[in-house]
Parts: structure tokens; sequence; C-alpha cells
């Protein structure tokens, strides 16, 4: 798999595989921690959700300003491990929420997440950046040996990003995994059980004072016995939530710990990666002034033939990552999860990543020997068209099994609830479908703007893919939002259409990427 690839991308994968490791620990049981802990509804988490990852991504374009003006892209990336581990740390602190203190306890969870988000925008960006250095390496040393050396070389690009995200997500796959283990060994500890939905039903008994009523009462009593309970009361309800809560907040001591080994790898490996700055100089001096003014007429071909790509990569993270949002709380509400948390769910995802990668390279391997190679241009709209199938399948299997909203379904009896449930098969054959979709997209995005990009400012388009990642991960709250108000078919069906139009959007767009990137 690594044969013929920089030496160095093994370095920055195992790099980023503990970054990732750390993140999605977290990303795992953020919605629902911020439900079960504060009291929020699935909206308002969604909205908090939905800024933190915009900010993600939206940083990267400082992070990319910072390395690119400095020209120090790995001491950029070191300090952003700094600031997440910090991040981290902070969201470590059991620290149970109450009507006197939330008025401080939410905004400090929210600085906490800020800096998670600030870390990540100088780690991220930057090391997709060095990664893309690399090939641009392989590229020019090829270039000096004959024309099929470099064509080799060239065609090693979209591989190598695709062996990077791999690593992505075997931290991906493991991390789902580490908060429910660690949540339910805490309330084993305290002789309680899990449930999905009894946090939410505690948070209203309290607010009600003690005095709720109706469906919520009858459904409260009957979770609170299976949990382990004797009886509904105020003190079960919050000692219930402070160790559902404390438990999640132990597994991001977990997160800390991979980021220092995140931190240290990229320390220890760092020599080997390369250095752009040192090449960057020497070309700039090189350069004449009608090589120049060449140049700026061929940066804006390529700036625009990128703005292109990131306007269709918008509404494909609007679809994708509800993985997060409407489709976890899916996941809570209307798969069969009984022996298994909502959050494990996001772990299949990352499961097909390293399952079909090697499946996807040998296919793109085998048509490129037979000069029927796939451009990245196409292979985006063919990812936005599976992303739509993937929708499609859910939007049919929600109109045969007659879901209602969200808010519908949750005011019904714990009975009919059971009754309507789907099996797991549902959310597995979905991220099947957004997972291929993903390997269409996501990597080779990376690989289309390291193509692209102008030399002095590969950290700034680096970070301008994450810029409109952040965008669309602005509008995901709108998933939870149409989760709740209406049926689901009609839900899904939302994310089906904006999938088909940015499909057919990016298939006009396919031969003019094609010449700008060659």
């Amino acid at each position: 798999m690594f044969k013929n690839h920089p030496k160095g991308l093994v370095a920055a994968a195992l790099s980023n595989m503990g970054e990732r490791f750390g993140y999605y620990i977290m990303n795992a049981v953020l919605l629902l921690f911020l439900c079960s802990k504060f009291g929020l509804d699935d909206t308002t988490s969604g909205v908090i959700y939905a800024v933190f990852y915009a900010l993600i991504y939206v940083l990267s374009l400082v992070g990319g300003v910072i390395a690119d003006r400095t020209q120090n892209y790995k001491g950029t990336i070191i300090s952003g491990l700094a600031v997440m581990t910090l991040g981290y740390v902070l969201l470590s602190i059991p620290i149970m929420s109450t009507s006197a203190n939330i008025g401080w306890l939410l905004p400090f969870t929210c600085v906490a997440l800020l800096l998670i988000a600030f870390g990540n925008g100088l780690f991220k960006g930057n090391l997709q950046a060095i990664v893309g250095q690399m090939y641009d390496n392989l590229e020019a040393d090829a270039a000096k040996e004959d024309e099929e050396a470099l064509r080799i070389a060239k065609g090693k690009r979209d591989s190598g990003f695709q062996i990077f995200y791999v690593f992505i997500n075997i931290g991906g796959l493991i991390a789902p995994f580490v908060a429910p283990l660690l949540r339910s060994w805490w309330l084993g500890v305290h002789n309680l059980t899990y449930n999905a939905s009894l946090p939410e039903l505690c948070h209203k008994y309290i607010n009600a004072g003690g005095n709720l009523v109706g469906q919520d009462l009858d459904n409260i009593n009957k979770l609170v016995s299976e949990v382990g309970g004797s009886a509904v009361s105020m003190d079960f309800c919050q000692q219930y939530l402070e160790t559902f809560n404390t438990g999640v907040h132990y597994s991001f001591i977990a997160s800390v710990v991979a980021m220092v080994i995140s931190l240290l790898i990229f320390v220890v490996t760092k020599r080997s990666l390369p250095t752009p700055s040192k090449k960057e100089a020497q070309a700039v001096e090189d350069y004449s002034a009608e090589e120049k003014a060449a140049m700026a007429s061929e940066i804006k071909r390529r700036l625009y033939a990128l703005f292109a790509v990131l306007g269709v990569a918008i509404f494909f993270w609007f679809s994708f990552h509800q993985n997060g949002q409407s489709l976890s709380v899916f996941a809570r509400d209307f798969v069969k999860t009984d022996a298994i948390p909502p959050e494990i769910w996001q772990a299949v995802n990352p499961f097909f990543v390293i399952a079909l990668t090697p499946i996807i390279m040998a296919i793109f391997g085998a048509l490129s020997r037979r000069g029927k190679s796939i451009s990245t241009p196409r292979k985006i709209a063919i990812g936005m068209a599976i992303a739509a199938i993937a929708y499609i399948f859910l939007g049919v299997v929600s109109m045969l099994m007659d879901f209602p909203s969200g808010d519908s379904f949750r005011a019904m009896d714990q009975a009919t609830q059971t009754a309507m449930k789907a099996g797991p098969w549902v959310l597995i054959v979905t991220y099947f479908f957004l997972t291929v979709a993903e390997l269409f997209i996501s990597p080779l995005g990376l690989s289309f703007v390291s193509k692209v990009a102008p030399k002095h400012l590969q950290g700034l388009c680096q970070g301008l893919w994450l810029g409109a990642t952040a965008v669309g991960n602005l509008l995901i709250w709108i998933g939870p939002l149409m989760y709740n108000k209406m049926p689901l078919w009609q839900c899904w069906t939302v994310f089906a259409v904006v999938c088909v139009i940015s499909m057919a959007i990016m298939l006009g767009m396919v031969k003019w990427l094609e010449r700008i990137a060659k």
C-alpha cells in the first residue's frame, strides 16, 4: 500500500490518527452529552454542535494564514495540538449542572469547545498542506527522470490522500466505543445501567418540581425500574444525571491522553516531514518578472476552480455530517439499540472507510492501468450521487414504516415506541452508502486542493477546503429541526435533493475542472 509513496506519509498519518482518536471520542457523545448534562433540547444542542463544528473548519483558515505567513507549518501544528489538549482537559472536569451554576458552566463548556476548535484550526489544514508538499516534492523528483516517472508520481497523490484518510478513520473507529464504555462502567459502579431516553425525562421531572404528569410520568416510572432505581424521585433523577454525565467526563480524559500521544509522535517524526518554507523561498527567488505576471493569471484560474469545488463541498458536508446530528438522534429514537448505545453507530462509518478504501483504491488503480482513469472532479460528482442514494434509501424506509417526526415519536408511550423501531440494518446500509460517497469526495477533495493550490498559499487553500466544510456544518442544525418537526421521509428527502442538485452542478463543471487540474 505504501510502495513508492513519500516516507513521511506514515509519520503524518500516525500523528493525525492520534488527534482524530481524541477528537472522535468527544464528537461521538457531544450532541447527546449537551442534552443530558444541561437539559437542552435537540435543536439547541444541535446549534451549539453546528457552531462548534463550523469553527473547527473556519479557524483552519486562520491556521493556514499563520503558517503561510510565518512559513512555520510544524510549529503551528505543535501549537494546535497543545491548545486542543487544554480544551479536552477543561471538558474532563466533572461538574454537575444545576439551575444555580448553568449560567457559567454552559459558557465554560463552550470555551473548552472553542479551544478545541482553535487548536484544530492550527493543526488540521497545515498537516494536510505538508502531505500535499510531500507529493509536490515526489513529482518534482520524478520530473527530473522522465515523463513516465512523472505520470506515475502524479497518479500517487489521490491514493496517498486516501491512505492518509484511512489512518484518520482508524482513530475514528475505536473512539466511539470509549465514551459509552466509561459511562456504562461508572453507572455500574453506582449499581445503575444505561438508558439513552432517561436523561431527558429526568430533566423534565426536575424542571417540573417532581410534578410530572401524563405519558412522561408513565415513561419515566418504567425506565427508572429498568435502570436499577426503586422509584422515581428528585434525588434519583439528580443522582442518575450526575453519574451518567460524570462517566462521559471521564471519557474526555482518554481524549487528553490521545492528544499527548499525537503530539509526541509529531515531535519525534517532524524531521522526516518536508519544510515548505525552504523550498518556496528558493522558488520565489528564481521567478522573473515575466514569469510572475504569467503566474498571476494561472493563480486566478486555479482559485476559481477551487472555489467552484468548494461550493459543491458545502452541500456534501451539510448532508454527510448529519451523522453527528439527525442520524445520531435517529439511532437513539427509531433504531433498536438496547444492547448498543447510539454513539457506537458512529463507528460504522470509519469501519467502512477502512474496509472499503483498499477496494476503491484497487478499482481506481485498475482503471488507471487500462488508460481509463476517472478524474478527481468526476469522482466527486459520483460521490454526490451515492450520497443521494443513502438518503433516498432512508426516506423510502421511513415512508414504508410510517415514521412520524421525532417530537411526535417521543410523545408516544414506551410500548408503541418499541414496536415501531427499526432494526440496526437500516443504519448499516445508510452508513455504507454515505461512506462510499465520502471516499469519493473527502480524501479526493484534499487531493484536488493540493493539485490546484498555488505553492505559496498551500496552508490557506487547505484552510479554504475546511472553510467550505465549516459553512456546510453551520447548516447541519437544520437536520434536527426538520427531524423533530416533519415526518422523517420528508426530512431525508431534503438531503437527497440537495445531493442530486450538487451532483448535477459538479457534472456541468467537470471538463473545465479537468483542464485546470492537469
